[in-house]
């Protein structure tokens, strides 16, 4: 290896974190991903403790998450009680936090895989071991799942197709796997990367056969509304700009009945009956739900985010839900889903005794944390068939998007993007193109100020209404393929394709020795 690499190993291991970070969107360089996991399997097989070697891999992790997170800063501009510098800070403490899984891979790495050149076995083990840290990520402490490494291969379609069959975690190891194989390459050992680069070829090209058909012609129509409306123009004074938006873009009936789709966190006005008088501030829910449904045609349903309230014995409010509700022409309320998968410090704020008194509170305004719903749900919407839910950050947890017992035709991905800069949207639509490849279901988003979009069962994008653009999308519902692989058994096949890296590395040890 290089002498300056191994004088400021941790310093080039930070350097090449932060390149790996500019492979996911809206940059989209995914071979500096590869070139940037390859350096750090290259430092930590050159560490010459295991201590030396956990500290390059949590460098790497500071300089990775630091960079791909850069969004998270925006949060905390429409916070009164958090002030938006604190935003510089929480986006470096959550890299600090994040950097301890590709530790963890370097400490498997080191122990486990080393010999006296990088070879076949190490980059086994190491590909393992990023498979199994990146999946802890997504669970461990509710989990944070943002941008596995597998997304990167989004502009290489075909290759992010596999998840289909082995899930996006296991995308990411065969990723790591494909890096690491570059240090072998190197030393002219081809035979690893030769296999390697022949299979992600032949992915590539099977792109141009494994495209979802075209919706049918008697298909009914989607209608996605963004209206371009701000975080900071959303408060109970902005309602009526809101209101007018969203219907000033929800179109006009025809022969054909349209689901239409607004987006997450943009109504105020109460829905639902039964409430105390004094909620409803004069106007009666009825009254609030037909302003709502009066562009809807007799076959139409509105689909839009809102935040229904819960009540105690005594009248007073004690909680509310982060909710989807469906209207229909008659502005009555056929279906709810309430999130599962709240975010946490945004929708509720963790060890709220420890962090109120100091100060403290949750990103989205409010005295009191949302409820969780039950988890992924299906709704039959008459005219429509199934749809499944997943609110806003909801859709980044890959095996964990649809009710297993009831498959959807589609999922609704509603969401308030506003909130994350120019990086997080793009990110964010990323993530939700790998759960249609993943689930073989059509994905639809609809935000307030972008990037809404329709998402083919094969991860294509068919529309997209631009970043910081009011616009619509109508079209024919796209069709869902069968159910894929992966849908049926979930991250399992991380776990599999991990086993299988493992079982190979111990295979070949006699024979590399």
């Amino acid at each position: 290896m290089p002498s300056f690499l191994t004088r400021r190993p941790a310093f080039i291991a930070l350097l090449l974190g932060a390149i790996a970070a500019t492979g996911f969107a809206p940059l989209q360089i995914w071979p500096l991903t590869v070139i940037g996991l390859a350096g750090l399997a290259m430092l930590v097989h050159a560490a010459s403790t295991r201590r030396r070697a956990v500290w390059i891999g949590w460098c790497w992790g500071v300089g990775h998450f630091t960079i791909n997170n850069n969004w998270f800063q925006h949060a905390f501009d429409f916070q009164d009680k958090m002030p938006p510098v604190l935003g510089y800070f929480a986006a470096v403490g959550l890299a600090l936090y994040l950097a301890v899984f590709p530790m963890l891979t370097a400490a498997i790495g080191w122990q486990f895989g080393r010999a006296r050149r990088p070879d076949a076995r190490y980059a086994l083990v190491f590909a393992a071991a990023w498979i199994g840290s990146e999946y802890l990520r997504a669970v461990l402490f509710t989990g944070y799942a943002w941008d596995p490494i597998g997304v990167i291969w989004l502009p290489v379609i075909g290759v992010a197709r596999l998840s289909a069959w082995i899930g996006t975690y296991a995308l990411s190891g065969v990723t790591v796997l494909a890096a690491v194989s570059l240090l072998m390459l190197a030393q002219r050992r081809w035979r690893m990367s030769a296999a390697i680069a022949a299979a992600l070829t032949l992915a590539a090209i099977s792109a141009s056969w494994t495209q979802a058909p075209a919706a049918a012609p008697d298909a009914p129509l989607l209608r996605v509304v963004q209206p371009n409306i701000g975080q900071d123009a959303r408060g109970e004074d902005d309602q009526e700009l809101m209101l007018a938006a969203l219907l000033r873009q929800s179109g006009k009936p025809g022969p054909r009945p349209r689901l239409v789709l607004w987006p997450e966190g943009v109504i105020r006005d109460y829905l639902e009956s039964g409430y105390p008088r004094w909620i409803y501030d004069g106007q009666s829910p009825l009254f609030n739900r037909w302003r709502l449904a009066q562009r809807l045609g007799p076959r139409d349903i509105l689909m839009t985010g809102h935040t229904p309230l819960r009540f105690d014995a005594q009248g007073d409010v004690a909680g509310a839900s982060n909710s989807v509700f469906a209207l229909d022409a008659k502005a009555q309320i056929v279906g709810r889903y309430d999130k599962a998968h709240l975010v946490p410090y945004g929708e509720y704020l963790p060890m709220p005794w420890l962090l109120r008194p100091l100060g403290l509170a949750r990103l989205v305004p409010g005295d009191f944390d949302f409820d969780d719903g039950p988890g992924p749900r299906t709704l039959e919407v008459p005219g429509f068939g199934a749809i499944g839910f997943q609110i806003c950050y909801e859709i980044i947890f890959s095996g964990h998007v649809v009710d297993p017992s009831h498959r959807p035709r589609m999922i609704f991905n509603p969401s308030t993007d506003a909130w994350f800069g120019r990086w997080g949207p793009p990110q964010h639509l990323a993530q939700a193109r790998m759960r249609a490849i993943e689930e073989g279901l059509p994905i639809v988003r609809s935000t307030p100020t972008g990037i809404s979009a329709v998402i083919a069962a094969d991860g294509r994008l068919l529309a997209a209404v631009p970043h910081e653009t009011a616009g619509a999308i109508e079209m024919a519902m796209p069709p869902a393929f069968p159910p894929t692989p992966f849908s049926r058994i979930g991250n399992w096949a991380a776990l599999i394709v991990a086993l299988m890296f493992v079982i190979a590395a111990v295979a070949i040890r006699p024979r590399e020795r």
